[in-house]
């Protein structure tokens, strides 16, 4: 771990250096040994469910160790497969994030059989709404698929609405804008 840890020192200081920005010989020292203002910090690093890889120092504090984002700020991560991905439109009524009895009882038997230590819910809509409108959707709708599972006893370790800015498919047309509806289901094993 440490090792990766001094890895991403070294890339830090390349960025640094391509940015035009010049550190101190010390503070390229100290990056590259642990070792700030005399004391020695060991590096924690590891990788989240979602695939985002997070360090964390002795002393708490902690963040993300890529420094890439994509355009709406969020980190780029290691890809993770959804172990399910529903149709918002076989769960829910447009506009609404009250699931129908179908597919209360398609969730239900899905979270009954998937058998992961824990899950995480992500909601997604289309673009036809605004995106403040499109977030809360896709909040209230993954937080209605979470319900589910924890009547089922499944553990859920978290909840997010991401509305349009995900989008699985283009939303210039009705067959991409449906694929874009979705909750997906993250498997914790």
């Amino acid at each position: 771990m440490i090792n990766a840890f001094l890895e991403k020192g070294r890339a830090v200081m390349a960025c640094a250096a391509i940015a035009g920005l010049s550190l101190s010989t010390a503070a390229q020292a100290q990056m590259i040994s642990g070792v700030v203002n005399g004391e020695r910090y060991a590096p924690t690093i590891w990788i989240d469910p979602d695939g985002c890889e997070h360090w964390v120092m002795d002393d708490g504090v902690e963040g993300y160790m890529d420094l890439k984002v994509d355009r709406q700020g969020i980190p780029t991560c290691h890809p993770v497969q959804a172990c399910a991905v529903m149709n918002s439109d076989q769960l829910f009524a447009t506009d609404r994030y009250t699931i129908s009895a179908s597919g209360r009882k398609r969730l239900t038997d899905f979270f009954a059989q998937a058998g992961a230590t824990a899950y995480i819910i992500i909601g997604h809509t289309d673009s036809r709404a605004s995106d403040e409108y499109n977030m809360k959707l896709s909040y209230n709708r993954a937080n209605a698929v979470a319900k589910i599972a924890q009547s089922t006893g499944a553990r859920i370790a978290d909840v997010r609405g991401y509305g349009e800015r995900m989008p699985a498919a283009s939303n210039a047309t009705a067959a991409g804008m449906q694929k874009n509806r979705r909750v997906e289901i993250i498997c914790i094993k």
